[in-house]
Parts: structure tokens; sequence; C-alpha cells
């Protein structure tokens, strides 16, 4: 199968399980998650709808996710996105291309290093990435037109809720590691927060502190 034909699977893949957004759907296609996937034995499965492991015990989420939590993040050109949970970096990327400015933050100081090298070498000068606990968010860089949390949180955290601008928009998965978690969206309105359950969802757990690995 030519590279061509690879991505139009993909599109066609991410379509079918409701990704609709034209500009997301648009980003997906001109960023390659191959690149994001470090080890070469899962290298040939990057076009495939899974999640896959990558460094720390993590994993890169799978593509109709990512993409069906952008789509919910609506974000518009102008917006200043918080990214809680670095990875791959492959969401971060996403982000990149719909946004004014993206700052995502990691525990994981190996995934940041990673990450950073990538953003670098695709030319991506819109993404700042950090070494951080995740759960605090980024109180210096607040607040935020969008906030995305790629991690499980048993609530959706006050912290990072805190650094939502009026009118900003957070996703965040919720639930115990152990139980099936919901995809919420929380808007956070003049009058206080409203929030949407969107579907069922796993993810690894979002942990306070940052790692030593």
């Amino acid at each position: 199968m030519t590279e061509a034909e690879r991505k139009m699977q993909f599109l066609f893949a991410l379509r079918s399980r409701g990704v609709t957004d034209g500009r997301v759907l648009g980003a997906m296609e001109q960023i390659n998650r191959a690149d994001f996937v470090q080890d070469g034995v899962f290298a040939d499965k990057a076009y495939e709808d899974m999640p896959l492991p990558i460094a720390c015990g993590q994993t890169i989420s799978q593509p109709s996710i990512v993409g069906l939590m952008t789509q919910a993040l609506n974000v518009q050109p102008r917006d200043k996105v918080l990214e809680v949970g670095t990875g791959s970096g492959y969401q971060a990327a996403i982000l990149s291309l719909l946004a004014r400015r993206v700052y995502t933050v990691d525990r994981h100081k190996a995934l940041v290093s990673n990450a950073r090298r990538i953003f670098e070498q695709l030319e991506l000068p819109n993404v700042t990435v950090f070494t951080a606990d995740g759960s605090h968010g980024l109180p210096d860089q607040a607040p935020f037109d969008r906030i995305l949390v790629t991690a499980a949180a048993e609530d959706p955290p006050g912290p990072l809720l805190a650094q939502l601008k009026i009118g900003g928009i957070m996703v965040v998965p919720v639930g115990q590691e152990e139980t099936v978690q919901t995809l919420i969206r929380v808007e956070r309105t003049e009058s206080g927060l409203d929030y949407k359950e969107l579907r069922d969802v796993r993810f690894v757990p979002l942990l306070e502190g940052i790692s030593r690995d």
C-alpha cells in the first residue's frame, strides 16, 4: 500500500468513527503519527486506529480518540491551549496547527525531551513543552482558552478549571483507573460550569508530582 493510500484509509477510518470536523481532519492528515511512534516494532502500525506503547510506561492514544477529543475542544485560530500529558507529542502537534499557541506539560522528563526534539524537527514553533506536575496546570501562563487533559482524573481538577477563561472549554477523561472512564467536556460560563458527557474511554491516571525517570 502506498503512503497516499494509507493516509486515505486513515482519514476514512477517522470519519467513520465520528471525526467530521474539516480542520481537525486536515491537521491529522498533515501530522504524520509515525513521527511520534518511537519503537520500530510498532512503526508499521502508525496509521492503525489503536493505542501504542511509548517510553515511561505511557501510550500514544488511538487516532480516533485524539480526533474526537480535539473536535470536542473546538479550538479556534487565536486560542491559547494547555495540554496536560504531552506523552509522545502527537496530540500537541495536531493542536499546534489549529491554535495560536500550545503549552504542553508532562511529568516525565524523557518524554518532554523527546517531544521537544520532534517539535523542532517538524518546525512547530508555537508549541512550548515543560516538565511539570500537570495536575496544577501552568498558573504563570493562565488563563487558557482551551485545556485538554490526556490522563484520567477522578474529578475535573480544580486548579485546571481555575485556569480556564470565561467561554473556555476543557476536555478531560474522568473516572478511576480500574473502571471505564467518561470523557467530559466542561465549558466555563459567566454563571458557572456546564458539563457534558461525551463517551466512554480508557486513559492512564493523572498523577501528581514529577517522575524520577
